[in-house]
């Protein structure tokens, strides 16, 4: 491997945090025109990796490079002016502009002192057709579905003369059909000389894009490998130092009473267009319906009418006896365990401990006539990260500090802690590891056998087949279908989906 042939090489990383290794001694290279993979646990260091190459933070130990040049304590303008671009998980998109305009936000062109609207439509319209990344430059943001919404990043770091994009979970919000879509896109801009460094959690994906892959464990890269010489197990017996036991659905029982009960419910999106229409689903106790569909479909607004979160237009929603009217102290009341689709909104509050995160809506339970029990708290704080293997184990460190897989793992136990009559799990494992997620699925199944119903929201195909005693399809707001998961597949599913029963 020569100089020449490398566009980023990363030797002897170490980032120090209160409380916190984040990197030690870490390593990297990226070559010319590949896709190279990063993967590892939820805490391994990944993000941090890939932000401190990007200016966002500074290693304390460790030396930098790219297309050849030395990158000393950089900001993220001097990773730019480098050649370096990155896609964040959460877009950094203005919703009422066009695509032309989030593109070239910051760098407008201009005539005279004006915005120069035409040319901006041009020039990212060339861009869009060189790069293969075909959209409408005059289209508003908003209106588009996510999988496009994500290609007006790509095409910003672009736009900026970007030779290497650093993508950060790329298709953790995608569609099984957007993620296929971004896997060609990823190769053909290899294709055309860039270098793709992407951070990933499923192994199949990396599989398919990657040239080669990097694992990280403990903040340390352990080993990179060609992806064509190794498979998924050994790239996950890497990540975790042990082997993946995938979590086995044992054989379904007769379920017992109705704990969810929805009667023609009908609600209202966001911007007041319908979102649900006539839905008729029951829930009972010791079973997992599975809810497919393509995103923006009603899985969210399902979801948030059976939390209490959303206003019903028309119909009924009861957990056990209690009718739900958009109170959602008294769904918990009724039994509800609630884990949320977007934690950083409805599930936890960062500038918050992992110990004060814990009892979020369980407070009462810890309250005596002196205010709260905090040795109780501490106990149930260290009893999450024991059984949900919260890393680094300190209860008393802010959420914020924790990696994302880690911040759910905390949502996830606090939920179960409830032991809930009904489980409402809207994507639990998204943006988790193989390993945290397989840890997911286990307790899920837990609390299907030990009585609780549970309503499971995923797009990942895979586990919703692998988990679910029935799936309901949800398309444009209606219930296409109904299938046994044992007799459907996922191409099946897919057609449903797409609204093709």
């Amino acid at each position: 491997m020569t100089d020449a042939a490398i566009a980023v090489r990363m030797d002897g990383i170490t980032k120090l945090y209160p409380r916190v290794v984040a990197n030690k001694n870490a390593s990297l290279s990226v070559l010319r025109g590949e896709v190279h993979a990063v993967v590892g646990e939820n805490g391994a260091g990944k993000s941090t990796l890939m932000k401190i190459l990007y200016g966002l933070a500074s290693p304390d130990e460790g030396t930098i490079e790219v297309q050849g040049h030395a990158l000393h304590h950089h900001a993220p303008a001097d990773a730019i002016r480098a050649g370096l671009g990155m896609v964040f998980q959460h877009f950094v998109l203005v919703g009422p502009l066009t695509v032309a305009e989030n593109v070239v936000l910051g760098a407008e062109p201009r005539r005279g002192p004006l915005f120069d609207r035409a040319r901006a439509q041009r020039e990212v319209r060339e861009i869009s057709e060189r790069f293969g990344l075909p959209i409408d430059p005059r289209a508003k943001v908003e209106d588009l579905p996510v999988g496009m919404q994500q290609r007006v990043e790509i095409l910003k770091v672009l736009f900026r003369r970007a030779e290497v994009l650093i993508l950060d979970e790329p298709t953790a919000v995608l569609t099984p059909q957007e993620t296929d879509e971004l896997v060609l896109v990823m190769r053909g801009l290899a294709g055309q000389g860039k270098s793709i460094l992407f951070i990933s959690h499923k192994l199949r994906e990396v599989m398919v894009a990657s040239d080669r892959v990097t694992v990280m464990r403990q903040g340390r890269t352990v080993r990179t490998l060609e992806t064509s010489g190794t498979s998924p197990g050994e790239i996950a017996h890497l990540m975790m130092d042990r082997d993946l036991a995938p979590p086995v659905r044992p054989a379904a029982r007769e379920p017992g009473e109705a704990v969810l009960e929805i009667g023609n419910l009908s609600a209202l999106s966001d911007r007041g267009t319908a979102a649900l229409s006539g839905i008729d689903l029951v829930v009972r106790a010791g079973e997992i319906v599975g809810v497919a569909g393509v995103e923006g479909n009603g899985q969210t607004e399902l979801v948030e009418c059976v939390a209490g979160l959303r206003a019903v237009s028309e119909g009924t929603v009861r957990i056990g006896s209690r009718e739900n009217r958009q109170d959602p102290a008294a769904c918990y009341a009724a039994g509800l365990a609630h884990i949320p689709e977007d934690r950083h909104e409805r599930g936890v509050i960062l500038d918050f401990s992992v110990e004060d995160n814990s009892i979020l809506g369980l407070q009462g339970r810890f309250s005596g006539r002196l205010g709260l029990r905090h040795r109780e708290i501490h106990r149930h704080a260290e009893g999450i990260i024991e059984s949900c293997d919260v890393r680094p184990r300190d209860p008393a460190i802010r959420l914020s500090q924790l990696s994302g897989g880690n911040q759910q793992k905390v949502v996830v136990g606090r939920e179960l802690a409830r032991r809930p009559r009904l489980l409402v799990a809207a994507h639990p494992t998204r943006g988790l590891d193989v390993g945290a997620s397989e840890f997911v699925l286990r307790r899920v199944l837990v609390e299907r056998d030990r009585g609780a119903g549970v309503l499971f929201v995923s797009a990942e195909l895979p586990e919703l087949l692998a988990i679910s005693d029935r799936i309901v399809v949800l398309a444009r707001g209606r219930i296409a279908g109904e299938v046994d998961p044992a007799e459907v597949d996922e191409a099946r599913l897919g057609l449903l989906m797409a609204g093709h029963g």
